[in-house]
C-alpha cells in the first residue's frame, strides 16, 4: 500500500518518525512535505498536496500531522473524495470506526497531543482496519463523495 505523508512544523518530528516506521514495515511512503522544519510554514500547502495525491491514487492513504490535526483535516476534507478523520488521543475506537464506518482514507494526527510511540500504534491499527462494506455505510459515503 502506498501512503502519503504531510506535516507542518508542529507535526514535522512525528512525520519523520512515522515515515521511518512505515518504511520499516514495507509500505511505500511518499513525503509531500514539509521537507524541513520551518516554524513559519503554512499547513494548507502540504495538506492539500497529500489530499490530492490520495484522490488521484485509488487504494492509497495519507497520514497528515499538525499541532491539533484539526486544521489539517479541514484542508484535506475540502478535496472531493477525501474522508479525513482526526485523532488527538483518547479511545482507539475512533481509529477503527473511522475505517469501518467512514472508509477514511486520510488520518490527521494532532502531534501536540499524541506521542510518537502511541502514534505508531494508532497508525498500525488504522492501516489494518478494513472498511465494513455494509450497505448503509456505502450509501452514506456515496452521499459524502457525490453530493
Amino acid at each position: 500500500m502506498k501512503i502519503y505523508l504531510a506535516s507542518d512544523h508542529a507535526g514535522f518530528e512525528h512525520k519523520e518518525a512515522i515515515k521511518k516506521f512505515l518504511e520499516g514495515q514495507g509500505y511505500t511512503v511518499i513525503d509531500k512535505g514539509a521537507a524541513s522544519l520551518d516554524p513559519k510554514d503554512d499547513y494548507p500547502d502540504f495538506m492539500k498536496s497529500a489530499a490530492l495525491a490520495v484522490v488521484n491514487d485509488p487504494g492509497a492513504r495519507a497520514i497528515i500531522f499538525g499541532g491539533s490535526g484539526q486544521g489539517e483535516a479541514l484542508v484535506a476534507n475540502r478535496i472531493r473524495g477525501v474522508r479525513a478523520a482526526v485523532y488527538y488521543g483518547g479511545d482507539e475506537k475512533i481509529i477503527t470506526l473511522s475505517r469501518e464506518h467512514g472508509d477514511a482514507n486520510v488520518l490527521s494526527i494532532g502531534a501536540r497531543f499524541v506521542d510518537i510511540e502511541h502514534t505508531e500504534k494508532m497508525v498500525t491499527l488504522w492501516l489494518a482496519t478494513p472498511f465494513s462494506n455494509e450497505e448503509r455505510h456505502r450509501r452514506r459515503i456515496n452521499k459524502i463523495d457525490n453530493d
